[in-house]
């Protein structure tokens, strides 16, 4: 079907496609729907793409997006630099941030691990991590990363490493009320907050 697209049309199907959640179907509805806008939407469009890649990047100090470095998390005198809570990606902090009860500072890892999809540590913050802890401030990480195997699997090789190379420094993890299989992001606000007061020590 792709090769009987016209070639802007084929382009931006073959682009779109390449998203999460979209695949080649989805991606010709999304292209046939950008075809229908007025121009002037469509160009606002584009433009706002641009503006996201130019004006957004990642905050030198805990890797989140922001619109300033650092952002304003990491910047924010008020926050405890004693607590530092591990997340996977960018939504687990925002959803931990809406609920309002964490006042510590973040650190997003760029995903888990998994070997299969050639993840490795490499390819995630954990250098970042290591000069965080390396400034002697953190006392505690708490590990909000949900309960899927690979999650576990990230879990396990930042307390390795933590006991090794950090062994003043606590971990613990959020415990109550997540159930098996889920990821932070996912979770409402007063599970996410009784998880917080209630985690354990890995």
């Amino acid at each position: 079907m792709q090769d009987q697209l016209p070639e802007a049309l084929r382009v931006v199907v073959d682009q779109l496609s390449k998203l999460p959640g979209l695949g080649p179907k989805s991606a010709l509805r999304a292209a046939l729907e950008l075809l229908k806008w007025p121009m002037p939407k469509a160009q606002g469009l584009g433009q706002s793409i641009l503006e996201l890649r130019e004006k957004l990047f990642f905050c030198e100090r805990c890797a989140s997006l922001s619109d300033c470095n650092p952002c304003c998390i990491c910047a924010n005198p008020g926050r405890d630099d004693s607590q530092l809570m591990v997340v996977a990606e960018w939504d687990s902090l925002l959803t931990i941030e809406e609920g309002g009860f964490y006042k510590g500072k973040y650190l997003v890892l760029g995903g888990l691990l998994e070997p299969l999809a050639n993840v490795s540590s490499s390819t995630l913050e954990v250098d970042r991590l290591v000069r965080r802890l390396d400034e002697g401030k953190v006392g505690e990480i708490i590990l909000a990363l949900g309960t899927t195997l690979e999650a576990e699997t990230t879990a396990s090789f930042i307390k390795d490493l933590v006991e090794r190379r950090f062994p003043g420094v606590k971990i613990s993890r959020l415990a109550q009320g997540i159930p098996l299989g889920a990821e932070v992001k996912y979770i409402d606000r007063e599970t996410l907050r009784q998880s917080l007061q209630h985690r354990q020590d890995v």
